[in-house]
């Protein structure tokens, strides 16, 4: 009997259109090595080993919508001056550290196995690095910890930051921390941004000694000086600018404080990386556990989130639609 004709093959699929790399590791500034996200329609960010820090985040016209100073100096071990600096284990003054603690000029490793994240499948570019403290680090911290961290590009462009911290240490002690995602937003000019979502909200005043203080009026809008804390913020927090006609939503997850931080005149004239009249194009709003510390015991994990869209400003009587971004 005659054996049976085989199956006509199936027409091969066309030939697509090669895609760019969704992620991408290149050289940056200084020969220091950078992850470049690209996602749909143009959208992109990029995120240096040094520091795990965002320095880039782009709209799908090319428009940056992060500040990195022209004067930073990407030079170990000064820290890069804008872009999302991660402060960890301290924020600010709030210990024994060096300001700000050192996860921020640390050489981070991008992580090729995770542990699980939920993540929406829709996002497709994203990097995943992790910090181990070295045995310097020890010396002046000496605790054993595992800090894990998610950059990912949505497919709407919107930025989201996951960090995961574990405490490894073996012999039973536990640990405490500050932290904060000191997020520099580029602006068009200081005088024409406020901010919304703080109101009433009380404050410790970094430049009254840590006072604490209850905040007056409505949004907070900048004509000097301003360093603020403010204690168990919302989790939504609009940036409103208004001669870009530009919102930024930012929403956090696990951080109970936000800071608000612009140095104006005299002080950026004193900052060797930062330039006399950059102040007027850049504000910090920072998620961030500053007056309560977080404490781990051995083998925990403390997940904290930051997420940051762009929006196009919506008014009503000069006050931004709360529909749509603070309660959207």
């Amino acid at each position: 009997m005659a054996a049976a004709a085989p199956p006509p093959s199936s027409p091969s699929p066309p030939p697509q259109q090669r895609q760019p790399p969704f992620h991408e590791l290149v050289r940056g500034s200084s020969g220091l090595d950078k992850v470049l996200l690209r996602g749909a329609r143009g959208f992109s960010a990029e995120v240096y080993l040094y520091g795990g820090q965002v320095t880039s985040w782009k709209n799908d016209h090319g428009e940056e919508l992060l500040f990195v100073s022209s004067k930073a100096i990407f030079k170990p071990p000064k820290a890069i001056r804008g872009g999302i600096p991660i402060c960890f284990p301290q924020f600010g003054t709030h210990g024994n550290l060096e300001q700000h603690g050192f996860a921020r000029n640390r050489l981070w490793t991008i992580d090729d196995n995770p542990p699980p994240l939920p993540v929406n499948p829709a996002i497709k570019a994203f990097v995943d690095l992790i910090l181990k403290p070295s045995d310097e680090d020890l010396k002046i911290w000496p605790h054993s910890f595992e800090f894990r961290l998610r950059v990912a590009l949505g497919p709407n462009g919107d930025l989201s930051l996951t960090s995961r911290i574990r405490n490894t240490n073996t012999d039973g002690r536990s640990f405490s921390y500050t932290f904060a995602y000191h997020t520099y937003f580029s602006v068009s000019d200081i005088s024409e941004v406020r901010v919304e979502g703080l109101e009433t909200m009380d404050y410790l005043d970094n430049l009254k000694g840590k006072e604490r203080f209850t905040e007056q009026g409505d949004a907070i809008v900048f004509e000097s000086e301003i360093d603020k804390v403010y204690l168990a913020a919302p989790s939504k927090i609009a940036i409103i600018d208004h001669e870009k006609k530009r919102t930024f939503v930012l929403t956090k997850e696990g951080l109970p404080d936000a800071v608000v931080w612009n140095p104006w005149d005299k002080k950026a004239k004193a900052m060797q990386d930062f330039g006399d009249g950059e102040y007027k194009h850049m504000l910090c709003v920072e998620p961030a556990a500053v007056e309560k510390p977080i404490t781990l015991k051995p083998g925990e994990e403390w997940k904290g989130r930051l997420a940051l869209s762009a929006v196009p400003s919506s008014y009503c009587s000069g006050q931004l639609d709360p529909l749509k971004v603070l309660q959207g």
